[in-house]
């Protein structure tokens, strides 16, 4: 299939779904608003693209700083310069919560109105996660990083509504390097990851008061994912495992209790991402590799250079999104994909088949039978 123009809706023949190109790397979008030749896309797998009604679009990577497209026909509509870490409001759709390594404050990117929220004078270097923070589900919730008066890596969970700081949670005292924290969607855990000397990457998890609740010792079980609501109320992670006796699967783990449940068999699984807010109950995959990969690999999931909606609660019920026909080269080639909050609309990135080539935005439209909701 020939890559297609920049905004124009076309059909892809073998799945039969809709997909738009949204972005032009090395072209001008609008007056003020261009794209590095080599990438113009979304940010992340795990990061909300779209703001809670979908009206507005954020493109992060190659914009200096960030483009915000209409969320729904894909125009260019304004840019902003920041190097703050901002994340979209998961329900006030004006709204975003930023960090400038000096304090948390609220931006409404369309006025560019701030808010300072907290700016504390006894840490510094303040972070949102790095990078892969989220805010939990209501909104009210984020885990911070940042480094104490006596010069010591902590992490802590503070309330937006409230603002109330939670208790220090030591980091310094954890073997390995730490990579990032993050805040559970029900605002009830920190979950943090941290690399150990032996490349082992391992997770804990703690109370908002920083008693810890888990320790998962098993190499990346699992990691490249995103965190959601399960059915029952729990928080979950659902990602990738590197590790046995699931190595390669899609798996969610319960925070609470460290319960795995196996979604789907080893294969090309790259991210996950459960950014499908209002419609929970699936987490939506990005498969990597190749065609020969796949055929010498007997017994893997049969999906390459896709995005796959796949169920979380064991049933391996799936639904096909996109072929993104992406040649993984390097990280800003890698596919992430992440759909919108009520998940008619997913975002991908690919270079089409070329290799080292640049970098350009899809979405694909979806629509969902009541069915498929989880009531």
């Amino acid at each position: 299939m020939p890559r297609p123009d920049y905004l124009k809706a076309v059909t892809d023949p073998l799945l039969g779904t809709g997909l738009v190109r949204i972005t032009k790397p090395g072209q001008l979008l609008a007056p003020g608003i261009a794209c590095q030749p080599a990438y113009c896309r979304h940010r992340y797998s795990s990061t909300q693209a779209w703001n809670a009604d979908q009206s507005l679009l954020a493109i992060n990577d190659g914009c200096d700083g960030i483009c915000f497209l209409d969320g729904r026909s894909y125009e260019p509509a304004f840019h902003r310069r920041t190097g703050d870490d901002c994340k979209w409001h998961p329900s006030d759709p004006v709204l975003m919560i930023c960090i400038s390594r000096r304090e948390i404050y609220k931006w409404a990117p369309r006025s560019n109105a701030t808010a300072v929220v907290y700016a504390p004078a006894d840490y510094a270097n303040i972070q949102f996660g790095p990078n892969k923070g989220n805010l939990s589900r209501d909104g009210n919730r984020l885990a911070v990083v940042a480094t104490n008066a006596a010069g010591v890596l902590v992490a802590f969970a503070y309330d937006l509504s409230t603002r109330k700081k939670y208790p220090d949670i030591n980091l310094g005292k954890l073997p390995g390097t730490h990579a990032y924290c993050g805040i559970s969607p029900s605002g009830r855990y920190v979950y943090c990851f941290h690399r150990m000397d032996d490349g082992t990457e391992v997770t804990y998890i703690f109370t908002l008061d920083g008693a810890q609740v888990q320790h998962w010792t098993e190499h990346h079980r699992p990691g490249h994912g995103d965190m959601a609501i399960d059915e029952d109320g729990s928080d979950v992670y659902v990602g990738i495992s590197k590790a046995d006796p699931d190595k390669w699967h899609v798996i969610k783990r319960r925070l609470a209790d460290g319960k795995v449940t196996d979604l789907a068999p080893a294969g090309y699984g790259t991210h996950v991402s459960t950014r499908n807010v209002n419609r929970p109950g699936w987490a939506f995959v990005s498969y990597e590799g190749s065609y020969s990969k796949l055929l010498g690999s007997p017994g893997y999931a049969p999906f390459y250079q896709e995005v796959v909606a796949l169920r979380i609660d064991g049933s391996g019920e799936v639904r096909r999104i996109a072929l993104t026909r992406n040649a993984k080269s390097d990280y800003y080639s890698e596919t992430h994909a992440s759909p919108s909050p009520d998940a008619s609309q997913v975002i991908w990135s690919s270079n089409w088949g070329e290799p080292g080539g640049p970098v350009a935005d899809y979405v694909t439209r979806l629509s969902w039978p009541r069915s498929s909701t989880m009531e």
